[in-house]
């Protein structure tokens, strides 16, 4: 199926243009103005894009499976913004996704594909066939990981992150959610650089940035948990995300269970622990010394 025939009309509303059919494909039917640049080396053809069923949404945007050429792909459409002002800072964050997918590249990461920017703006990446981390977790709970596989993953979320570090890129938004597993369901895949920054640029970020359960406390204080507030950071807010991610691969349990977003974020910002997370520690505390007397 081209766009036209599965359910872009509402995306095409909000760029304010309209599309035709051309060789079963899709094109542009008035000239667009655009007020930012990409690598014309990153673009693929729209007409060479053929789209299916949805596989996911953000608030930015969805998620397709399609076609490229020959070969079954992912293909995210992104909102262009009804506003002057939303629409560039959501063309910024279109370039800057692009540019950073473009020249990062590790077998745990979603493999970039393309690009277009008219007459919509789209990221084509490899299709993984696998779910996310997330579905993943939910599907066999109460049950938790095998360990070997709890740490396999975590491994393979590590060396994505260290690879993104190692190259000036913070993620700021690792969670199980952007983290596809692989047919085989034995490795993962980090996705999803929407919300990525280079690490040289000096910026704020907003406390709604990301998702509360998943975001580092340094990010909010008393002030910061009011929506709008910002706090500067750098790569250490994706070190407490892998935190988070990794005692839910080896518990299988959501973080901050039984609170709402804003609770979870008071929670890590004032460090309000589980009643049952202080005996756990009381309990690891006592245990490592009688190892200790036995050893001594």
């Amino acid at each position: 199926m081209s766009f036209r025939e599965r359910g872009i009309e509402d995306e095409e509303r909000e760029c304010g243009k309209s599309v035709s059919r051309v060789n079963g494909s899709v094109t542009d039917t008035i000239a667009t103005t655009t007020q930012f640049t990409i690598d014309e080396n990153l673009l693929v053809d729209p007409k060479l894009l053929f789209i299916g069923s949805i596989i996911g949404e953000g608030a930015h945007g969805k998620v397709y499976q399609g076609r490229y050429v020959d070969r079954i792909v992912a293909i995210k459409v992104l909102q262009r913004g009804s506003t002057s002002e939303e629409r560039a800072s959501l063309e910024n964050r279109f370039a800057r996704e692009v540019n950073m997918m473009s020249r990062v590249h590790h077998d745990n990461l979603v493999k970039f594909i393309g690009a277009c920017k008219d007459p919509l703006m789209v990221i084509v990446t490899e299709l993984l066939p696998g779910m996310s981390l997330r579905k993943y977790l939910t599907s066999i709970r109460p049950k938790p990981l095998d360990l070997h596989v709890a740490i396999n993953f975590a491994l393979d979320i590590a060396r994505a992150m260290d690879w993104l570090h190692a190259n000036g890129i913070i993620h700021r938004d690792l969670k199980p959610d952007n983290l596809l597993l692989t047919a085989n369901q034995k490795s993962v895949k980090l996705a999803d650089f929407g919300l990525a920054r280079e690490e040289s640029v000096t910026e704020m970020m907003t406390a709604e940035t990301g998702t509360y359960r998943w975001m580092a406390p340094e990010l909010y204080s008393t002030v910061t948990l009011r929506q709008g507030e910002k706090k500067h950071y750098n790569n250490k807010v994706d070190v407490y995300s892998f935190g988070i991610v990794l005692w839910e691969l080896l518990t299988n349990r959501m973080p901050f269970e039984g609170m709402s977003n804003l609770q979870a974020a008071y929670a890590a910002a004032f460090k309000i622990a589980a009643r049952e997370a202080e005996d756990s520690r009381r309990c690891i505390t006592r245990s490592c010394i009688r190892h200790t007397i036995m050893l001594g």
